[in-house]
């Protein structure tokens, strides 16, 4: 499969550079994966496409404040640095740039110096692992020290970084939001779970796996970078009986998605709790073994998350709605509007 065959053309004012005042007013396209129907919503209106006794799965990811900027120790120079996964004894994955003013043993300062990190390994692609040397919390000192990391398509500055933050955000690790979340307020969820639709939560961490391009004109040697998820008992339970029963599993977000597919390729369909790293990668041919509907935004031409959401439905229906999204001015991207793709509508 080509690269190209997942591009389109998106006109540069419908990037979405700030969240609306009001998460749930957000529009919301319906899409029926099966025939391309589609009919045109506002958010706060997807609790009538919900049915009694759907399961809806959210990611409760916490984004962390992992842009770093700080100086080499020994030259002065401006360093940034990006935290995107924690691999254990203080030790972090990372992006780091200019890459090439990094080497094994550099240390970089953060602030006043309650922060500084060493380079211990370079990797491919300007992904390097730092050591985190600091005394106290270490999300405090984030909280003092770093910046929401905004993708790079944003430029406005964010005026309130909770807005980059779902508002049932709780496990402390992503380097992106879950975008498709961002659209739920307290508020919605309450009628949501009032209807008798059930709600449960998984964690994906939020990681290079799901923000970076894809570089390679033949999809299939694309490589994914693992992200970190848990399954936890409680949600296997509710999913399970779900299936048992016929009931619709509604994923939030791609990352939701990832999660409830890589728990149930390993398991025959089933859901166990469970944790690890997952570098799943979804493209047209993937037979879905765990979600029945699906609630995301609209994402970048080329990217892995298209490939996912067109491996659902099919890469025409998909590219047609998009195509409809564009005509009608929609807002796209990360602080943009929403799609339901759904088997009924």
């Amino acid at each position: 499969m080509n690269i190209n065959e997942f591009d389109y053309d998106l006109p540069k004012e419908l990037i979405a550079q700030t969240p609306l005042k009001e998460r749930s007013a957000s529009r919301l396209l319906i899409l029926n994966k099966m025939t391309g129907n589609i009919k045109h919503e506002n958010f706060y209106n997807i609790i009538d496409y919900l049915n009694k006794g759907d399961v809806l799965v959210l990611n409760d990811t916490k984004v962390i404040p992992a842009r770093l900027i700080g100086e080499k120790e020994d030259t002065g120079a401006v360093i940034e640095i990006l935290l995107l996964k924690d691999i254990g004894d203080d030790t972090w994955e990372c992006l780091g740039k200019p890459g090439k003013r990094l080497k094994i043993g550099t240390v970089i300062k953060f602030g006043d110096g309650s922060l500084r990190c060493e380079v211990v390994n370079k990797l491919e692609e300007g992904i390097i692992h730092v050591k985190l040397i600091y005394e106290g919390i270490l999300m405090e000192i984030l909280d003092k020290l770093g910046t929401m990391p905004l993708p790079p398509y944003i430029h406005e500055k964010l005026k309130d970084q909770s807005r980059y933050q779902t508002v049932y955000a709780k496990v402390s690790g992503s380097a992106a939001a879950p975008t498709a979340g961002l659209h739920f307020t307290k508020e919605l969820l309450k009628r949501i779970e009032d209807k008798g639709i059930i709600i449960t939560y998984v964690t994906l961490h939020v990681g290079l796996g799901t923000f970076r391009p894809v570089e390679v004109e033949n999809i299939l040697e694309h490589k994914m970078h693992s992200e970190y998820y848990i399954m936890y008992k409680e949600t296997a339970d509710i999913l399970n009986k779900a299936k048992d029963e016929g009931r619709r599993i509604v994923a939030v977000g791609t990352t939701s998605t990832r999660t409830l597919e890589t728990v149930a390729s390993l398991y025959e369909g089933k859901f166990k709790a469970c944790s690890g790293d997952t570098d799943i990668f979804i493209y047209p041919g993937y037979k879905f073994k765990a979600i029945d509907c699906l609630i995301t935004n609209f994402h970048l031409p080329k990217s892995t998350l298209v490939m996912l959401v067109s491996a659902f439905s099919s890469r025409d229906i998909i590219l047609n709605a998009y195509n409809e999204a564009i005509k009608e001015k929609y807002r796209f991207f990360s602080f943009g509007d929403a799609m339901f793709i759904t088997n009924h509508m």
